[in-house]
């Protein structure tokens, strides 16, 4: 039998491990930024056009290149940073696979320009799909230059996959802040088809962090450090009061190499607990620095993922860095709530001749009324109710037959639960009407027991189902604020704002660019209750973000979902029966009436011998 095992040439080793290294033009950023802050560079310029698909050019002025580092820095497992199995372990620079310039170098056009600050002259060298096609002396600048060109120019199939110039800039975007906030004492600058996006000057952290995200940051920020023999926490937290629906600024750096870790994420969140609601995100920039032989950094190409060696010990330090910040501004809630602004004084309960006077449960005495309340009237519906006893709000629903031949919008409702259920028809109108409980559940009787319908699964169904079909033919109505609302938004979400403006547009959200990050909302969908017109777009931003992180949907899907969950999140109310019986009509009108969007149940049936059961005697 002869031999079936051989090595795989070069040019196709550097192209699968292009395919973990580089999987867009945000990849390549990231890649050179690293080896350009590991030259010990203090400026770094990077020079994007249609989003790193046509260039990307990153140009310092480190330690630049000898003829030979020129070239060796394209060979796989070439690097400078790792010598004995101990370095493997003791990692403080960035890129140190000695993967990434022969990853970018087989499936790009790459040109090299650099030169040693005691050198006269310079190398020129000139990559394409792994070879080497020049290598030449040449002026040069003490540094490097690195333009790779034309990405995936010979792996057209990758080349395809790749999304449009905002989602691919937006991914640039991230990568960019990720490096200078991680070194403020290096000036960096970004340029986009010849416009400045970034002119980031050397500086501390809280200026870089101003620079990056705008101006309105410099009140909000509260300064965080916890330095143990373990390890040390530095950086910036957000005061609770600036939280914002969407969670983009938040950062953990780890040796000053960023990290993702929802463990650290949960201990800061924690700390925050009390301050700021669930669908509230803090903004935080945190610094950790320990022995690197008590961590393990993933050598998962991307090495944003990071193992400690004692996890609780790292998180108690991290929460308690956090919450001592907090105390030191003043902004936990502390005992004495006179002394806090942001808290009320408790009132206290008055009680005289042995009743609450703010308990309508415990009358007066020799009042004769239902409140204690002095000057309250109930309104004649609850008088009635009293005077008739509570026995009457118990009374079971009647069923009543329907007329032959006659159909009303509540009987087409359920005749579609009917059918759907393939249970017999219900001879019922609303006579029998909806019941809400705690304003989460509607109850309906029906033939062969109780339908029991989750409302905001319910309403995010028929959203979803609505404002798909606006997308789709572009009809939606919008409703014009009287007044218009500023929203400042990070570079990335601004990116995603202008990314999905006609899908936008197309549902009734009217806004226009003011610059720097910086939208104008003119207008809404006019079916959307108009109040916090600002918090509902950061949520919308959100929830698309989240979508996008967890399912692989189109544009058009994705707002759609998104646009449902969150204004059927916002519609959790007390309703009248005709706004009930309304909700259970639309839901029965949907394609898919059972399930909401994520896959949750809208409603289940619990059917009479269920019921007789729960009371069926031992």
């Amino acid at each position: 039998m002869p031999d079936i095992i051989h090595l795989l040439p070069d040019f196709l080793a550097n192209q699968i491990a292009a395919g973990e290294v580089v999987q867009r033009p945000a990849s390549v950023v990231k890649e050179l930024l690293e080896n350009a802050v590991d030259a010990r560079a203090t400026s770094i310029q990077v020079i994007v056009k249609e989003a790193g698909k046509q260039l990307v050019q990153v140009v310092d002025n480190g330690i630049g290149m000898s003829e030979t580092d020129a070239r060796m820095c394209f060979e796989r497992h070439a690097t400078s940073k790792i010598s004995t199995t101990e370095d493997l372990f003791r990692i403080r620079t960035m890129g140190f696979r000695g993967e990434a310039m022969a990853s970018i170098g087989a499936v790009a056009q790459v040109e090299l320009k650099t030169r040693t600050h005691g050198a006269e002259a310079g190398t020129k060298l000139v990559v394409e799909g792994s070879a080497i096609v020049l290598q030449e002396p040449a002026v040069a600048a003490a540094g490097t230059s690195i333009a790779v060109k034309n990405l995936f120019f010979n792996v057209p199939a990758r080349r395809n996959f790749l999304k449009t110039n905002a989602v691919e800039m937006r991914h640039v975007l991230d990568e960019f802040q990720r490096v200078a906030l991680a070194y403020p004492e290096v000036a960096f600058t970004l340029h986009h088809n010849d416009t400045e996006v970034f002119n980031l000057p050397a500086g501390k952290l809280s200026q870089r962090i101003v620079s990056i995200f705008g101006s309105n940051y410099k009140e909000q920020m509260a300064y965080c450090e916890e330095d143990t023999t373990f390890l040390t926490v530095k950086g910036y937290i957000g005061k609770p009061e600036h939280a914002r629906k969407t969670r983009g600024e938040q950062f953990f750096f780890v040796n000053n190499r960023f990290v993702k870790s929802g463990y650290l994420n949960h201990a800061v969140m924690t700390a925050f607990e009390g301050l700021v609601s669930k669908e509230n995100h803090p903004f935080y920039v945190l610094f950790i620095e320990l022995d690197p032989e008590k961590i393990d950094i993933n050598v998962h190409p991307t090495k944003t993922e990071i193992k400690f060696e004692d996890e609780k010990t790292v998180y108690a330090i991290v929460h308690a860095a956090v919450k001592k910040a907090l105390g030191a501004y003043n902004i936990a809630p502390s005992l004495d709530f006179e002394g806090d602004v942001n808290f009320a004084p408790l009132q206290p309960i008055r009680v005289q001749g042995g009743y609450n006077e703010f308990d309508p449960g415990n009358n007066r005495p020799g009042s004769g009324g239902s409140t204690a309340f002095p000057g309250f009237t109930p309104p004649a519906s609850s008088r009635r109710a009293t005077s008739k006893g509570w026995e009457q709000l118990y009374e079971p629903l009647r069923e009543q037959p329907a007329q032959e031949g006659t159909t009303t919008s509540a009987t087409s409702g359920m005749g579609l639960l009917d059918s759907a259920f393939a249970a017999p028809e219900v001879p019922a109108t609303y006579a029998n009407k909806a019941i809400q409980i705690h304003q989460k559940y509607l109850l309906v009787q029906v033939k062969s027991g109780v339908l029991i319908i989750d409302q905001q699964a319910a309403q995010e169904r028929i959203l979803y189902e609505k404002y798909s079909v606006l997308l789709q033919k572009k009809t939606g109505a919008s409703q014009a604020l009287l007044f218009p609302q500023t929203l400042q938004l990070s570079p990335a979400d601004a990116a995603l704002v202008h990314e999905l403006a006609g899908e936008f547009k197309d549902i009734g959200f009217l806004f226009e660019d003011f610059g720097g990050n910086t939208i104008i909302l003119n207008g809404i969908p006019a079916d959307v209750h108009a109040a916090n017109e600002k918090e509902l777009l950061e949520e919308l931003i959100e929830q698309y973000k989240n979508n996008s992180a967890t399912l692989k949907l189109d544009k058009r899907e994705n707002l759609a979902r998104a646009m449902a969950r969150r204004i059927a999140s916002r519609s959790v109310a007390r309703m009248s029966d005709l706004e009930m019986n309304s909700l259970v009509d639309k839901l029965f009108a949907c394609q898919v009436p059972h399930y909401a969007p994520g896959g949750q149940k809208t409603l289940v049936i619990m059917e009479l011998g269920q019921l007789h059961e729960l009371f069926q005697k031992g």
